[in-house]
Formats: C-alpha cells, sequence, structure tokens
C-alpha cells in the first residue's frame, strides 16, 4: 500500500499542491531512450511499459478504493491518512497581491471518487483561518497583530462587525479610527491575507447585546433577531451604509474578502424561519457577491441553515459525530470549521479558562490530514475596553471580564503563547514556502507607582453632569430623553427621589445598585435581590440609587430582556415613589474635559462610597505597554487620558488591565479611577499580567 509521501505524488498542480517526484520524468527517458527491453530487470526498474503508464492515470481511482478511511452510516468519508509531507500546500501565488486573475472566487467542488473541496481561483485551496477583531486592539497594534497571524502560517482572516459601535445613535455612523473597517481588511491584504467577513447584524463576540445597538431597546414591542419590522427596518438602513463599505473589498472587486458570513449562530436561537432567508436577500440585493457561510453548533446546524448557503460548524476539539451530522444537511461540501475554539472567555467571579496547547495543536493536525478548513477563535482576542464587554446568563447574570484574552494564540498584549509556536511548527511543515520572520515583541515597562492626590465623591460631581432628567417616574437607562433620543447605552444611572418614611424599599434593578441615604450606604440591590430594608427616619431624606449596567447578556433568547436601570416602579412598603431626578453617567471623554474645572479634594485616610480619584503616571520619554495593578481597590473603572480602559473588580480573575503604550503621552499621563465602594492605596503598574 502507498504511504502518503508516495500518493503526494500523483496529486494535480494546479491544485495549489508540490510534488515530491515528478512521473513525467520517467515516461519521458524511456520513451526517449528506447531501452524498454524485457529481459533486463535493471532496465526494467527505470523504464514504463504501456501498463505501468495507464496504471498511472489510473492510480488516483485506485487509491480512493485502497486508501485507509472511514465510513459513517451515510456515506461521508473522514480521512485518517498520515499528515501531508512537507512542502504538500504551495498558496504562494494566492495571495491578495500576487493573484491578479479575479473572475473565479472561493468556490465549493464535488467530484466522483473525492471528496468535496475548496477552490480560490480555480485553485484548490484549505482555509487556514484565525479571528482578530480590529474593535479590540488599538489601531496602531492591528499591522502588528496581522503581520504575526501571516508569520504563524495563517491565510485568512475572520473579524466580526459591531453594529452597537458603528451605529452608536440612529442615523449617526462610526468608521473612524479604532473603528476602520476598511483600513483594517485592506491592511490585511497588504500582509497577505484573505478575510472572511461576519457582518451580523448579531454577532454575539461576547459584546454587548451581541453587538446590536442598545436603542433599538426603546421600542416595547421589539423582537431581536426576528423579521419583526421595527428590528429589519433598522438592520436594513445599518445594511445600507455598512454593505456600501464592504463591496469594493470583496475579492472579486479585486479585494480580499472571499466569503460573508449570514448572521451568526442562528441555530441557538431560531424563532422566525424567514429571518434568515431574509438576511441572505439583505446581503444579496446591496451587492454582496462571494460565497456565503452560516456558523452554528453541531446540534444546531440543522435549524440554523439556509438552502444556498454553507453550512460550517463550530467545535473544540475534532468530533466524528459532529462530521456525521453536517454530512445529514450537506455531504456534497467540504466542511468547515468556523470556530475552533482554542480557548475561552472569562466572567467576572469564575475561574480564568484555558486549553492544552498540545491538544490545540493535535487537533488542527487532524483538520489538515483530512483537509478540512478552519478558522482559530480567538487567534487574538484583545481587549474589551470601556464598556464594550457582553454577559452570560445561566440562572444568575454574570459579566464578561475586561480581558478578551481567551487564551488565545497570542496574548491579550499581542505576545506569543506556546500554542503559537505548536501551530507555527505544525503549519510551516506543511507549506511549500518558508514562513516570514517573525515580528518582534511589543516592549513592556513597569512604571512607578501611583498614589491618588486627589478626589471627587460622586455626589460632588453632579454639577459638571448634564442636567438630570425630570421623571414622574422611573425610566429605564435605553429610554432616557437624552442623547437626540436614543437614550444611553452604557454606564451607570443616578436615580434620587425625597422619601419621609422608612420600610421595605422594592426595586427592579438591572444589574447591580447601590443604594443611598443622603450620601450614607444602606445596602445593595441585583437581579435577584429586589428587596431591602429602609431603616426609621424621622425627617424626610434624599433617596439615591446607583445603578450599574453591567453589560448587556449577548446569546440566547434573555437578548430581549436587556433594558437596564430601573425598569419598573420603585416602592416602600408597596407605595410607589414618585418625582425623580434622573443623571446619566456615561464618563465619556467630554465628561473627563468638564471635570478638570472641578474643585478637587485632598484624598482621606479612607473614605467609603462612589468616588473619582485623580494621580499621575509618570512614564519616560518613550511610552510602552503597561499592566495597571489595581490590588487593593475594590471595584470601579479606570481611565487614562480620557481613555476608558475596562472594568477592574476585587472578585477576579482578572487581576490586571492591560494599557496599551501608545495610549500614553511622553513623562505624565492623567489616571482617573472610578471606585465605587471604598478607596485603595496605590496604583501600580506591571510589565505582565497576573493571573
Amino acid at each position: 500500500m502507498l504511504q502518503g509521501s508516495d500518493t503526494a505524488a500523483f496529486l494535480n498542480l494546479e491544485d495549489g499542491l508540490s510534488p515530491q517526484f515528478s512521473v513525467g520524468t520517467e515516461v519521458g527517458c524511456a520513451a526517449a531512450t528506447g531501452d524498454c527491453g524485457t529481459g533486463d530487470l535493471r532496465g526494467s526498474s527505470r523504464c514504463l511499459s504501456w501498463k505501468r503508464i495507464l496504471s498511472i492515470f489510473f492510480l488516483p481511482l485506485i487509491l480512493a478504493s485502497f486508501a485507509p478511511r472511514v465510513k459513517d452510516k451515510e456515506g461521508l468519508i473522514y480521512a485518517n491518512a498520515q499528515l501531508h509531507p512537507a512542502g504538500t500546500f504551495n498558496w504562494s501565488h494566492l495571495t491578495p497581491l500576487t493573484l491578479k486573475d479575479r473572475s473565479v472566487g472561493l468556490e465549493t467542488v464535488s467530484r466522483v471518487g473525492r471528496k468535496p473541496y475548496f477552490t480560490l481561483g480555480g485553485h484548490k485551496f484549505l482555509i487556514f483561518g484565525g479571528s482578530i477583531h480590529y474593535f479590540r486592539v488599538p489601531r496602531e497594534y492591528w499591522r502588528d497583530r496581522l503581520l504575526k497571524l501571516k508569520a504563524c502560517g495563517f491565510n485568512t482572516l475572520t473579524t466580526y462587525v459591531p453594529w452597537n459601535l458603528h451605529e452608536p445613535e440612529r442615523g449617526k455612523f462610526d468608521f473612524s479610527g479604532n473603528l476602520d473597517l476598511e483600513a483594517f481588511v485592506m491592511m490585511a491584504a497588504e500582509t497577505g491575507l484573505w478575510v472572511i467577513l461576519r457582518p451580523g447584524p448579531y454577532i454575539c463576540s461576547e459584546i454587548d447585546l451581541g453587538g446590536l445597538p442598545s436603542w433599538l431597546l426603546q421600542d416595547p414591542n421589539m423582537i431581536l433577531r426576528t423579521t419583526y419590522k421595527g428590528f429589519v427596518g433598522a438592520v436594513d438602513k445599518y445594511f445600507d451604509h455598512l454593505i456600501s463599505r464592504v463591496v469594493p473589498l470583496q475579492y472579486h472587486k479585486g479585494g480580499p474578502i472571499i466569503a460573508v458570513q449570514v448572521e451568526n449562530e442562528y441555530g441557538s436561537f431560531a424563532k422566525d424561519k424567514d429571518y434568515m432567508l431574509y438576511v441572505r436577500k439583505a446581503l444579496l440585493k446591496r451587492g454582496i457577491v462571494e460565497l456565503l457561510m452560516t456558523s452554528d453548533e453541531a446540534e444546531n446546524l440543522l435549524k440554523g441553515h439556509i438552502k444556498g448557503v454553507l453550512a460550517p460548524i463550530n467545535m473544540d476539539k475534532f468530533e466524528k459525530s459532529a462530521f456525521e451530522q453536517l454530512s445529514q444537511l450537506q455531504s456534497n461540501k467540504p466542511i468547515m470549521i468556523m470556530e475552533f475554539w482554542v480557548g475561552w472567555f472569562d466572567t467576572w467571579g469564575s475561574e480564568h479558562s484555558v486549553a492544552n496547547a498540545e491538544d490545540v495543536k493535535e487537533t488542527v493536525s487532524k483538520f489538515i490530514t483530512s483537509e478540512i478548513s478552519f478558522n482559530v477563535y480567538m487567534f487574538h482576542g484583545g481587549t474589551n475596553f470601556g464598556f464594550m464587554n457582553g454577559a452570560t446568563y445561566v440562572g444568575i447574570h454574570k459579566a464578561v471580564v475586561t480581558s478578551y484574552d481567551y487564551d488565545a494564540v497570542l496574548t491579550e498584549a499581542g505576545d506569543y503563547t506556546e500554542k503559537y509556536f505548536k501551530l507555527q511548527g505544525l503549519l510551516s511543515s506543511v507549506l511549500a514556502m518558508p514562513l516570514p520572520p517573525l515580528p518582534k515583541l511589543t516592549p513592556k515597562a513597569e512604571y512607578p507607582s501611583v498614589k491618588p492626590s486627589l478626589y471627587l465623591p460622586l455626589w460632588d460631581v453632579l454639577q459638571y453632569l448634564h442636567e438630570p432628567v425630570i421623571s414622574h417616574t422611573t425610566v429605564n437607562m435605553e429610554n432616557l430623553p437624552i442623547n437626540s433620543g436614543n437614550g444611553q447605552s452604557y454606564g451607570f444611572v443616578l436615580y434620587e427621589t425625597s422619601i419621609c418614611s422608612g420600610g421595605s424599599l422594592h426595586a427592579n434593578v438591572h444589574d447591580t445598585a447601590q443604594v443611598f441615604l443622603n450620601e450614607i450606604s444602606i445596602g445593595l440591590l441585583d437581579d435577584h435581590t429586589k428587596t431591602l430594608i429602609i431603616p426609621k427616619i424621622r425627617e424626610c431624606q434624599l433617596l439615591r440609587i446607583l445603578v450599574e449596567n453591567r453589560g448587556r447578556v449577548n446569546f440566547s433568547w434573555k437578548i430581549q430582556d436587556q433594558r437596564k436601570g430601573l425598569t419598573e416602579s420603585v416602592t416602600i412598603d408597596k407605595f410607589p415613589l414618585n418625582g425623580f431626578a434622573i443623571y446619566s453617567l456615561e464618563m465619556t471623554m467630554s465628561f473627563f474635559e468638564r471635570l478638570r474645572s472641578a474643585t478637587w479634594r485632598p484624598v482621606p485616610r479612607n473614605y467609603l462610597g462612589p468616588a473619582f480619584y485623580l494621580g499621575t503616571l509618570k512614564v519616560d520619554s518613550s511610552p510602552k505597554d503597561t499592566f495597571l495593578s489595581l490590588l487593593t481597590w475594590n471595584s470601579g473603572f479606570a481611565f487614562i487620558n480620557g481613555r476608558n480602559l475596562g472594568r477592574y473588580s476585587i472578585i477576579g480573575p482578572q487581576k490586571t488591565l492591560y494599557l496599551p503604550g501608545v495610549w500614553l503621552h511622553p513623562e505624565d499621563n492623567e489616571i482617573i479611577l472610578f471606585e465605587k465602594r471604598k478607596s485603595g492605596s496605590y496604583i501600580q503598574t506591571t510589565n505582565e499580567p497576573i493571573l
């Protein structure tokens, strides 16, 4: 029986595979010399009889019959042959900058006697994909991360497109700076990477509301991810803008986008049989011409699939049972792993998730051996800067942490990992061309500790906010009449009203709340703890409820119920309260500019309650990446030069906040903490994260 190195010789050169020896050389020699006598055994070893010549042509069919394989009951073949020999895959001519003829894009091919496969430009092609989200990486580091993807042996970038960040208010689009999608996609092309775009409208991605804008929730009848008129009307307007930017970036237009995903994991939702057909049509009618794909786990494939669209699969290990389910759906299509999870995200209060590097390598090896295209999720996770993070809900609301490290192939700060070098070694062993040199590590530094010298209690800050909303009853965050009628998306809301008696306070809070009488804390509320006893009071006092949006759920039907703040009437002993002043604390850069004119106080020895703490981080003339360590603080947010680095919390598992050096100024940098509970001591930095 022929081994893998023997069979490689007979593979089609136009399929992008390099032969280990040449059949044509031996035939030519025999024909030229005529030295094919039958009496000389040594001569017969060099020459080919007509029978042997015919065997060459029929060898692929013979091998198809005798090569080792495993069949499921539906007849799908899974290759279990040895890993392809060194230099098997040669795609040096299949890069965005070298491939000039764009008449034939990414296609699927099915032939008798062969497993289905992808072709690109008419050449056999395997997708070695890796996920990087541009909105989670400082723009100044995009090229570094893309070069590291290419240097690891990957040929394709995949990325989501977050609607909530690109359209923060109705009709107000932002594709600038860190949200410049077109620049990111073209940078991938310059790096030699193809792109699979995942434009949603829903993307999950552990981002707030799965990437859907919160202003959709202003409609009390809204049903997200369905053909509800209010939802598809908003999607249409967003797609009108977004897809007009995407169309010129497609493969057939000379760009790097070879495929586009239709929605995301709809099989796990599947509430409207017409919805996926609507999204597909919405993409096609606006000019998307590249191969369309979906993305689902095995058990949800049938519910998420639509006719005429390739159905890839998501998994964390090589599972034959998953492929069997896929074969029931599309046995004549190549297998594609849209998300191979090489790690997982963390939530506050949970253990840090890790995955074994050797297991990851072995799974990718099986994919390659079986000629299965794959996308590593995540190659580089990055950071949930600001209020970007989403949340999970399995009986209890749990916010996703600020770091989106994901135990990915690159760390949150873009550094190499054991997984990187294992995958690089594996991919380089099967690629014909040498890999590019490794980009240098981004330098890190540890800076002098900062002891905040000034502070502002939250109550002193209210005068620097916009005028409060005055309302007879409470109003949830999304329905506040601010931001040109778009409500508030993220941050905190402070509700104030006067009360003249104690009793049993009841409030429906999303997600957590601190309750005060004047400036004295009297307790906490959350989505499970809805009642609190207010002690007897002798005279009227100000009841204050500070509510934090800790991130909207990004997965499951629970996304329909993600309005934040106080979502129902507040009562004491079942009597409703009224006459509220409602302050919006979005903590934007303009807010911190206004705070510069405030009268800050010297920090006391100890302070209990929400407050802002101001200090100066001193760096050298060439700022470098670092990590903030806030081990003596309780819970809140960190801001550097007005930029929101994200949430910190004493409950872990995340113990440091990534601070990109490109966001630092030479010498002095303003650092502000919004601490919810009590003052800490020092703000320290470290040159590596603390796990």
